[in-house]
């Protein structure tokens, strides 16, 4: 009897294939869905580890509606301690801004000529800085150093003292108190945050004064504002803040870069300054060379002999008012150790994302 062959089983069956169409979808938004993640992760760490924010788009310079208008200065003058005080308090301040000037240079340069102020300067990036912290709702207090420089020996007391009595006497003990100083100020700045509490800081072309004092304890958030074409500072504000970041302080720069000048920049920038005189001023630069064909210029500001050349055309430039606005907006278009306004956005930013952290009580 021939052998009884088994029953065959029945084979399972395979599952219908994910048609292949399905699958590249599926694979591509899980790869977009990754990409996401890295990006967000990457943000965050550049936050963090306070990456620069570059700032070189011609297009800022008309940011802001106080750019080329003067506007009607409701500045307060006073002579205290020993040196000039200038402020202005908007209705319903959020917080106080301390502003110190670099050397050569004082309070009056903030603020534009006024009944109340017949000697301020109004120099177009100072003005525009007050200016766009008014806006902001901050209170704005300019002291004069005594001195050329700042000293923050001999400085220290008479300023710490300035500030609190101004705000005992405006009773803005309530608010946040944050600071802002330029190249001398921003020194004398990084050192009286160790005398006073400050919500936080923005040293402008200063790298500070952390290898004379270390970093002390519960030292505030600093922005650095600087311009990369100092190189030496550059590298010097990058150990500081890696010195400042060991100490547990959240720190950021902003990098300031040059920009083309053209016809009406100076009248855009400079209010009450002529655009004809402007565009002759621009049309000079060009015949003697002291801009490259895009318009950069081809040395710095201070170095360029502009003013002998316009002199030359024009003999009575000894009486002329905007000497100096012209200067400091040459030396901002250069992109080298001046002050400047267009970041003045990144910089309010910066102080309203810690104003939580202390208050001037």
């Amino acid at each position: 009897m021939p052998p009884l062959l088994p029953s065959r089983v029945p084979r399972a069956k395979k599952p219908p294939p994910v048609p292949h169409r399905h699958g590249r979808i599926l694979l591509a938004l899980l790869l977009v869905l990754l990409l996401g993640m890295i990006i967000l992760a990457i943000t965050a760490n550049a936050k963090r580890s306070g990456k620069p924010i570059l700032r070189s788009d011609p297009s800022t310079l008309k940011r802001n509606h106080f750019v080329g208008t003067s506007a009607p200065s409701q500045a307060t003058v006073n002579f205290t301690n020993g040196t000039d005080v200038i402020w202005q308090i908007p209705e319903s301040p959020k917080a106080v801004l301390f502003v110190a000037h670099g050397c050569s240079c004082r309070a009056a340069n903030f603020w534009d000529r006024s009944a109340a102020c017949p000697h301020c300067v109004g120099l177009p990036e100072d003005r525009l800085i007050v200016l766009g912290a008014l806006d902001r709702k901050f209170a704005v207090l300019t002291i004069s150093s005594p001195g050329r420089c700042w000293s923050k020996e001999k400085d220290t007391g008479i300023v710490k003292w300035v500030i609190e009595w101004w705000i005992e006497k405006n009773k803005l003990q309530e608010l946040p108190l944050v600071a802002l100083g330029a190249s001398s100020g921003g020194y004398f700045t990084s050192a009286l945050a160790k005398e006073m509490r400050f919500s936080s800081l923005a040293l402008m072309i200063a790298e500070g004064v952390f290898g004379s004092m270390g970093v002390p304890v519960g030292y505030p958030p600093t922005l650095f504002v600087h311009m990369p074409k100092d190189q030496h500072r550059m590298r010097l504000i990058e150990r500081n803040m890696i010195a400042l970041q060991k100490r547990g302080v959240h720190v950021k720069e902003v990098r300031c870069m040059e920009f083309p000048l053209t016809p009406t920049l100076l009248s855009d920038r400079i209010p009450g300054l002529d655009q004809a005189f402007s565009v002759k001023l621009f049309e000079l630069f060009q015949e003697k060379g002291f801009i490259d064909e895009g318009g950069y210029l081809r040395n710095d500001g201070r170095a360029t002999p502009w003013k002998q050349a316009l002199r030359e055309r024009e003999p009575s430039l000894d009486k002329f008012e905007w000497i100096n606005h012209i200067q400091e907006e040459l030396n901002l278009a250069f992109g080298y150790h001046e002050m400047t306004s267009l970041q003045i956005d990144d910089i309010l930013d910066w102080f309203e994302s810690h104003m939580g952290s202390s208050s001037v009580s």
